[in-house]
């Protein structure tokens, strides 16, 4: 059997290392595994493919900028690869982010709809569901329930100086919609209720949660030293940790935070940029991205809690990652965030409260992080283990072939 899957990056961040773990245990299975991707990757065990040039996605990106067209830019790009699938003939094409100035989802899904070879999509995000937004949660924006006309938020990815929404819309959905043998597996139950509301509502879903490696992700013992040198030997340590930092993720409420907290605490976030980092209050401590999966599960180990104030998401891997190295997680009521934590390994609270947040901070240190490491380790195990999340994949194709 011969899997194809489409995303924006693989094997770096969260969702290109999901895309690498599900090709290689494909790959274990007996399975041909091929992975196309548009902006980066790093070494893979499967066979990668390149979907257009550098120059391709610069293109596209004006083309965005200008128009407010993402997703209608890249033809030629796309064409070759709809030439490379032709050649491969996979039995399964799996797409997981189409969006990131990589592909032409008008002449992906002409073929796609043509075809005869079953497809799997993985949801992340809001993006396949509006006319130009990936989330919505933010400004309360209902629109994408009927037709997105007007955006309130042109000017957030993929930002564009108009907004041509309500095409844009109109046009997804008639593309998505001509697929014949389409399955959708949404990461969360928040967001299989969000797609069920959506025009996509006619296709079969499945919740597959993500996984993580939960052998690198596990408690460290070597952190005295990492906590001594960053200064943090005595302190009650907060762990905040993105991809990218900003309002949506809660980079606000950190700030505001650390103005809540004693000299006891110390707020450490990790994967800002220098520049964030050269603007922090003095009470936060910035760490720059890292791919270092190795100095990550160092970071959550040393941490007494993991705290996920974010504003917008589905179901974070941080909080798995971070559960996975024994460190209790306190997060928003937002999406799917709070579907990862149970009573046993941390608090969820309502969304912007930042008096609860600091309630919560205060119980978790007054019960002592020893209490929940157990917890949050044997969750991890039962819940996040990639070996177990990725199987469900595999039964999947099993099934639709």
């Amino acid at each position: 059997m011969i899997l194809l899957q489409i995303n924006v990056v693989n094997n770096i961040y969260s969702t290109g290392r999901f895309v690498e773990e599900i090709g290689q245990l494909a790959l274990s299975n007996g399975w041909t595994s091929y992975i196309a991707y548009g902006q980066a990757a790093n070494p893979s065990q499967s066979q990668l493919i390149k979907i257009g040039s550098k120059w391709d996605i610069y293109k596209h990106g004006f083309l965005t900028r200008l128009t407010d067209r993402h997703g209608f830019g890249s033809k030629r790009a796309t064409k070759k690869f709809i030439q490379q699938i032709e050649t491969i003939k996979p039995d399964i094409i799996h797409l997981h982010n189409i969006h990131g100035y990589y592909l032409n989802i008008e002449i992906l899904f002409d073929y796609l709809a043509h075809s005869d070879i079953p497809v799997v999509w993985s949801l992340y995000d809001c993006w396949p569901i509006t006319g130009h937004c990936a989330y919505f949660d933010l400004v309360g924006c209902n629109q994408w329930q009927t037709t997105c006309i007007h955006c309130p938020q042109k000017k957030a990815y993929p930002a564009g100086f108009i907004s041509q929404a309500k095409k844009n819309f109109e046009q997804k959905k008639e593309l998505f919609n001509q697929v014949k043998n389409l399955t959708l597996v949404p990461g969360s139950h928040w967001l299989e209720t969000i797609f069920g509301q959506s025009y996509l509502n006619k296709y079969p879903s499945h919740i597959i949660y993500s996984g993580i490696n939960i052998h690198d992700f596990s408690p460290q013992t070597n952190v005295s030293e990492i906590r001594k040198n960053m200064g943090l030997t005595g302190k009650f340590v907060l762990l905040g940790a993105a991809s990218t930092w900003d309002i949506r993720k809660g980079l606000n409420d950190f700030i505001a935070l650390s103005q809540l907290l004693s000299s006891e605490y110390q707020i450490v976030l990790v994967g800002l940029s220098s520049s964030q980092i050269n603007d922090l209050p003095s009470t936060i401590i910035g760490v720059e991205r890292t791919q270092s999966i190795q100095k990550l599960a160092e970071l959550y180990s040393l941490s007494d809690v993991f705290v996920n104030p974010t504003h917008e998401d589905t179901y974070p891997t941080t909080n798995l990652e971070a559960m996975a190295c024994g460190t209790p997680v306190i997060t928003y009521q937002t999406g799917g965030s709070g579907e990862s934590v149970s009573e046993k390994t941390g608090i969820i609270v309502e969304k912007g409260n930042l008096p609860a947040l600091h309630q919560a901070i205060q119980t978790v240190k007054s019960n002592g992080k020893a209490l929940y490491t157990k917890a949050c380790r044997e969750r991890a195990l039962t819940h996040f283990d990639k070996e177990k999340c990725y199987q469900k994949y595999i039964d999947l194709y099993n099934t639709l072939i």
